[in-house]
């Protein structure tokens, strides 16, 4: 523990140990509190080091009562902006990879104290993966105002022990987009999102809250045919200041975006999810994200090839054929239309054994369905007996009108 006489020394000795850590790359984070400033109902502020388009900046969320605003400043404009906020804040703490500094003021001193941290995995990480490598595991900010009125933290940030389990989902979740998000090209920095299916709003909420966090523009609309979670989220979105989400009442049939960079549909019942992707797919959508549900559409048609009968003949062996071969179909057609497609298994977002994700994002050089892929599917078709799949057809405009989805 360290402490000088001067409290001006004492705040110079804070940002020079700040400066250092900057420089040296073993910043981790710094918590700015006791704010006695101009902005009202600021209860903190956080800072970190990010990486934005390949360069280091400094991240800081201004955490209010009943919102979260976040702030990017150029990492060379990071003393004279710490220093300015610290002439407003009662407390300060720094966290580098090996000590932590705190600076308590009052009308009479200015402490200083300093501890070594503890332990952690993260200080043991190689120091050049400070920035976008670290942030990128902290996939959601557990801080974030939003994730008190979904019931996911409590008043003091903590999670609320009973949606453990959401949590790890919705961080999953994130983790999987920001990997794929890396992967595409889009016209500009502001994205066009769909959530079909959005239900009470976790997914759509994290990554709005994400993406505004790490330099992308998102507009995004979560489509919700419930219209009592509509207005539960309405509302959410305007105490937490994401001006640009926004809510539709309806389902995939009755809502038509005019661009749309990235489509999500999980659990879209039945063939709800192949309107979803057929919707992605016509609007040259450069990601999709489904987790298909209940797939009822190909079981009845469903008949087993000569060798395969003895196994098929159990109900539940036909039901995962049915399941298994709905979503390879899908994945093949999304491959022919210029996507590059991965089937993998994912955490269930709800206490379900549908946890299959299809993820696709667009190739460039895509001119024109591959031929050799349409093959393949028709052969599949053959073999088992398949005279329909939906998305096959709204993909060739032959789909006849019927009620979609399924009551489950």
């Amino acid at each position: 523990m360290s402490s000088l006489a001067s409290p001006s020394t004492q705040e110079q000795q804070f940002l020079a140990a700040f400066q250092q850590a900057i420089e040296s790359q073993r910043f981790d984070r710094m918590i700015l509190s006791q704010y006695k400033g101009e902005l009202e109902q600021l209860e903190k502020m956080t800072l970190r080091v990010i990486s934005l388009q390949g360069e280091p900046v400094l991240s800081c969320l201004y955490r209010y009562k009943t919102q979260d605003v976040t702030k990017n400043y150029p990492i060379d404009q990071a003393l004279s902006q710490v220093e300015s906020l610290l002439a407003c804040c009662k407390q300060a703490n720094l966290m580098t990879f090996e000590e932590e500094l705190q600076l308590k003021k009052n009308k009479k001193k200015v402490m200083l104290t300093v501890s070594k941290s503890k332990p952690s995995t993260t200080n043991t990480q190689n120091a050049d993966q400070q920035g976008h490598d670290r942030a990128k595991h902290r996939y959601v900010d557990q801080e974030s105002y939003f994730l008190q009125p979904l019931g996911i933290t409590d008043a003091k940030a903590q999670i609320i022990p009973s949606m453990a389990r959401k949590w790890k989902q919705i961080n999953k979740f994130v983790e999987i987009f920001s990997g794929a998000l890396n992967q595409i090209q889009t016209q500009d920095q502001a994205l066009r999102v769909v959530d079909f299916g959005s239900g009470k709003g976790y997914l759509t909420f994290a990554l709005y809250d994400y993406m505004a966090k790490h330099g992308q523009v998102p507009f995004i609309t979560g489509v919700e045919l419930n219209p009592k979670m509509v207005e539960f989220c309405q509302s959410v979105a305007a105490r937490s200041a994401f001006t640009q989400l926004d809510f539709f009442q309806g389902d995939v049939r009755t809502y038509a975006p005019e661009r749309l960079d990235v489509m999500i549909a999980l659990h879209a019942c039945d063939v709800a999810t192949d309107f979803a992707i057929h919707t992605g797919i016509r609007l040259n959508a450069q990601m999709i994200m489904c987790a298909p549900c209940c797939h009822k559409e190909l079981r009845p048609q469903l008949k087993a090839p000569q060798v395969l009968a003895p196994m098929l003949q159990f109900g539940i062996h036909a039901g995962q054929q049915a399941e298994m071969l709905t979503d390879t179909i899908r994945a093949l057609l999304l491959k022919a239309y210029g996507y590059e497609t991965k089937v993998f298994e994912f955490v269930a977002l709800e206490h379900t054994s549908k946890n299959k994700m299809i993820l696709a994002t667009k190739r460039q050089d895509y001119q024109q369905p591959d031929a050799a892929v349409l093959a393949q599917i028709k052969a599949l078709k053959e073999m088992y007996g398949i005279k329909k799949h939906s998305l096959e057809l709204l993909l060739n405009d032959q789909w006849d009108q019927q009620d979609i989805g399924c009551k489950c």
